[in-house]
């Protein structure tokens, strides 16, 4: 027992204490944040817009002549190619494509990574949120344009926040997934936190202290991601009941 104790004492002073290693964690993890933050708003941008057009091609299509009808088709077959793409192959090989042959000369692979990142969210949002516009009463679009809003208008100030409310736990999960997927930037050299841990097993020759305490973050972050989107439900339930 003495000797297990030692060897991880020694363990966690060689990961974490040498050379204010602990430093590196912390900036590992600050590039796991900000990868995951900006490509959860670049995919929620993607996904509302495709989501918007494909619900609107849905609703509109019998009714749209000419030009207008013509324009909602091509965006729906664009939105439709996009979506059977990106959801049809696996996160790591889009990354692998976008840095090593779409940007293959940059020297920004944070961006490169969150522009992946962000598009394969986009496509699942896209999903979710279209999936939560269908669930409003057909009734709240005529409602709106008996009010003499526009299609747009209508959408954005009526439909979209209703179905936002219906859509939230969906959202949260993608936004977990999102999170715990951001490990995957390590194949393209990010120096992100489970980078972190791989190059300090590569000089320690300890694999279990670095790689489980990573772990952990992971999970601490995804158990207070959960907690918050717990309380944002309760809160947006209570004020349907007012």
């Amino acid at each position: 027992m003495q000797e297990w104790i030692s060897h991880m004492s020694n363990a966690i002073e060689q990961s974490f204490i040498i050379d204010d290693r602990w430093v590196l964690y912390l900036k590992g993890l600050t590039v796991t944040l900000r990868v995951a933050l900006l490509a959860l708003v670049l995919g929620i941008a993607i996904g509302v817009i495709i989501a918007v057009i494909r619900t609107a091609h849905d609703s509109q299509s019998r009714n749209a002549h000419g030009m207008g009808h013509v324009l909602l088709n091509i965006g729906d077959k664009i939105c439709r190619i996009y979506l059977t793409v990106i959801r049809g192959t696996p996160m790591m090989v889009q990354l692998l494509i976008m840095y090593f042959v779409i940007f293959a000369s940059s020297r920004h692979p944070i961006m490169v990574a969150t522009l992946a990142f962000g598009i394969n969210s986009g496509a699942y949002v896209a999903e979710i949120v279209r999936s939560g516009i269908q669930s409003v009463d057909s009734g709240q679009m005529e409602a709106g344009r008996s009010l003499g809003l526009n299609y747009r208008q209508t959408m954005t100030k009526i439909i979209i926040p209703q179905a936002i409310r219906n859509i939230l736990p969906a959202l949260g999960n993608e936004m977990i997934t999102l999170l715990k997927d951001t490990s995957l930037v390590t194949v393209i050299g990010v120096k992100d936190i489970t980078k972190v841990a791989l190059n300090i097993q590569g000089l320690t020759y300890q694999a279990f202290v670095p790689l489980v305490s990573v772990a952990l973050v992971y999970l601490f972050l995804v158990l207070l991601l959960s907690k918050l989107l717990e309380k944002l439900e309760r809160r947006m339930r209570a004020s349907d009941r007012r």
